[in-house]
């Protein structure tokens, strides 16, 4: 259980004294203010990551001003629509996730690489994958720029997660799934979670799916929504 805190850690608070302090870095802390604690995200990991990583280096120049909104924001360059889910949802799916110093993290579908870099501030190794592969590139770039080398960013369907850095200990889909994505499930070792949202039925919800003993247990924690990930929609059925 976390303990509720009101405080950012001395680390994170020195990191953003002075004069030099940006709009960004006051956006960023607001968000984290008003948006991430306020859904009773308490972990002081979770909230130092976020207000550490620079969300705005995500997202395209044109759409920096909305980096720090209440919204999934579209981070696409193409024709397939590609996002960061919203603050608050990111924090409580890591706050769920329960990530230890010494886990090894799959993130799957993500973008331009923002949760992968929260999740490289917790995690001691993290593969990140995105269908798209202009935008894994960029993820790359972007998590190699704030110096995580624990975290590794490439080109892979959704559906097909990494198994050559498998199993992991934690699974996080950085938006929400429409069908059991069985092959993921096979990606988790012995009391290993995964963790996002499952548009199967209505409402959606934040799950949190965990093996044990060869099988997978499966608990609802809380209403949410989130763009589907490409590759884990529902197959069209056909309507008289």
């Amino acid at each position: 259980m976390f303990q509720r805190c009101r405080q950012i850690s001395s680390a994170a608070s020195s990191a953003l004294q002075g004069p030099q302090m940006s709009g960004f870095s006051t956006a960023r802390l607001k968000m984290v203010d008003g948006q991430v604690r306020t859904s009773d995200v308490t972990d002081r990991r979770i909230l130092d990551a976020m207000i550490a990583v620079p969300r705005e280096a995500f997202v395209p120049a044109g759409r920096q001003a909305l980096a720090y909104l209440d919204l999934d924001l579209d981070v696409s360059e193409g024709a397939a629509k590609r996002f960061l889910i919203k603050p608050a949802l990111t924090g409580k799916l890591l706050q769920a996730a329960e990530i230890g110093e010494g886990d090894n993290v799959l993130v799957v579908g993500c973008a331009t690489g923002y949760l992968a870099a929260l999740t490289g501030k917790l995690a001691r190794q993290v593969t990140a994958t995105e269908c798209d592969s202009a935008l894994a590139a960029k993820a790359k770039d972007a998590v190699a720029a704030l110096g995580l080398a624990n975290v590794t960013c490439k080109a892979a369907a959704c559906a097909d997660g990494d198994a050559a850095a498998a199993p992991y200990d934690v699974i996080v889909l950085n938006g929400a799934t429409e069908v059991t994505p069985e092959g993921l499930f096979g990606q988790l070792k012995e009391g290993g979670r995964l963790v996002g949202v499952s548009a199967e039925s209505k409402p959606p919800r934040a799950v949190i799916v965990t093996r044990s003993h060869g099988e997978f247990g499966y608990r609802a924690l809380f209403d949410a929504a989130a763009p589907v990930l490409p590759g884990l929609e529902r197959a069209a059925s056909f309507v008289f």
